[in-house]
């Protein structure tokens, strides 16, 4: 039995399908659970907004059409600040296989200190170590999690390496999912050698053989419900000029596992009529992110080796963790700061830059709220601890490099030119207002989050939403606190946990 790949863009009149399972969305979480349940020979649907770009296609893309094609509002989405909060730009997938295409393919497992906490402050006594042990080890062989080699190092990676060294601060290299890599750094505008073990290329060919059905330009607008259980999904497919929506969808289905991710898995619950509306959209995560490019003498040539390789958690216990990067050429150099040929005399040092990152371990300070249209408003209120530490992110990153001989730093202060150590020195970076600091992330989570009551969740431990049979989550929104790191191998372990629990369940009569 084989399933198959259809766009509903060229379909014409409504869609109505039945099945037995239906995943709302093919990313890493949906993917996961529509592999696993057709694999135990279950009828799969999956449903995605997008379009479906074969991997050799999109490795073709200049970094411009991979964001106008497969990234959601072509990169520009953004949380709303509040208070004293910088904008955060965060990034996501709108294509089959979602935001997994579009990562760097970082791979880390939940970090044992944050199930320490999920287990004693939220009670999920499942999720140890030991516990999650058997399903993150079958996510990693499926996607072939693998360690990058030091000669993969790229030159800007191995100057931040040498100033750590020359500061005592311990490097570690970064596991990722990738086959045959060879450190050409598209990771994340598509690997154009087919090298990054993504959704796309892992889990949902394996779905597709075992049947199931990958549904692209398909928008899901509600649940169906009734008497208390989820029955099937309605929406509309986007057949349209322009790829605006059109005609009808419908599609029955004896269980419902909704995978739309952190930012649009609570406005389809809340539209639905089903999850806890006081924890509903609430409590989101970001890992709000910064970068730090340095200027040195002698060519860097950042581009040249994998996009990320390295880390630290040395300040693991501050709440932050420093991770190598680096970027397209092209986006690096509209980046750059000035006017004119100020600008393109920055711009042009680009072969002299080298990169380095760091994210926050936040609180949960996001909101979703239901927007003017289909999209929704998310906020973000950091909290005044998270706050004070992006100076420190800041600090570490730029002393870093000057440990290692840079010249000059572009820190990410709007309006801000290159400092050299002494100018960098005396910036007072508490005092920068939040409103000129630039700010991105590419790890929404926990805005359905998972526990063990219905009174402080919107699921259960096993992904079902509370009082709502036959109705799952298995996205980024389930992950009940910030991870403090790359979320993709952490999700994809949760939802094989929800999925194996799903296969052990009957199914209810189609209604």
């Amino acid at each position: 039995m084989s399933g198959g790949y259809y766009s509903a863009r060229d379909h014409v009149g409504a869609l109505r399908l039945d099945c037995d399972v239906v995943v709302v969305g093919s990313g890493a979480g949906g993917s996961v659970v529509a592999t696993e349940l057709a694999a135990s020979g279950l009828r799969v649907i999956v449903l995605e907004e997008g379009p479906r770009i074969e991997g050799p296609l999109h490795g073709q893309m200049r970094p411009s059409e991979s964001m106008r094609h497969a990234w959601r509002d072509g990169a520009f989405t953004a949380a709303v600040p509040l208070g004293d909060t910088p904008a955060i730009n965060v990034t996501m997938g709108r294509c089959v296989g979602g935001s997994s295409v579009l990562t760097g393919g970082v791979c880390f497992r939940v970090p044992g200190a944050v199930l320490h906490e999920w287990q004693r402050e939220l009670g999920l006594e499942d999720y140890s170590e030991a516990g999650l042990d058997p399903y993150v080890r079958h996510v990693e062989r499926a996607i072939h999690v693998e360690e990058v080699p030091v000669g993969m190092r790229s030159r800007s990676t191995a100057l931040f390496v040498e100033g750590a060294e020359r500061l005592g601060v311990p490097i570690k290299a970064i596991r990722r999912n990738t086959k045959d890599c060879n450190g050409c750094g598209r990771c994340n505008f598509g690997c154009p050698h087919g090298a990054k073990m993504s959704v796309d290329l892992s889990y949902l060919p394996r779905a597709v053989a075992h049947g199931a059905d990958v549904w692209s330009h398909a928008l899901v607008d509600r649940v169906v419900t009734r008497n208390g259980r989820a029955v099937g999904v309605v929406g509309r497919i986007l057949n349209r000029p322009g790829g605006a929506p059109g005609d009808r969808l419908e599609v029955r289905a004896r269980r419902v596992v909704v995978a739309a991710g952190a930012w649009h898995t609570p406005s389809l619950l809340r539209r639905s009529g089903v999850g806890h509306p006081r924890w509903l959209g609430r409590q989101m995560t970001l890992h709000p992110g910064f970068r730090v490019l340095a200027r040195f003498a002698r060519p860097v040539r950042g581009w040249q080796g994998a996009l990320q390789s390295a880390y630290t958690d040395a300040f693991e216990h501050e709440g932050i963790t420093l991770m190598g990067l680096f970027v397209p050429t092209g986006v690096l150099g509209a980046t750059m700061p000035g006017v004119g040929a100020e600008h393109v005399a920055a711009a042009s040092q680009i072969g002299h830059l080298a990169m380095f990152g760091g994210i926050i371990h936040d609180s949960g300070g996001g909101s979703v709220h239901r927007g003017p249209g289909r999209e929704p408003v998310v906020t973000y209120r950091m909290a005044p601890g998270d706050r004070a530490k992006i100076p420190r992110v800041i600090t570490l990153l730029a002393e870093t490099f000057f440990a290692a001989g840079a010249e000059e730093v572009f820190i990410p202060v709007l309006g801000l030119r290159g400092l050299d150590a002494d100018a960098f020195r005396k910036t007072d970076l508490a005092r920068v207002p939040a409103s000129r600091i630039e700010c991105a992330s590419q790890h929404p989570l926990g805005s359905a989050r998972m526990g063990c009551s219905r009174e402080n969740s919107v699921v259960d431990p096993d992904g079902r939403v509370w009082d709502t049979r036959e109705l799952y989550v298995a996205d980024g929104s389930v992950v009940p606190t910030s991870l403090g790191v790359n979320p993709q191998l952490s999700i994809m372990t949760v939802a094989t946990r929800f999925a194996w629990r799903m296969r052990e369940r009957a199914l209810p009569p189609l209604d």
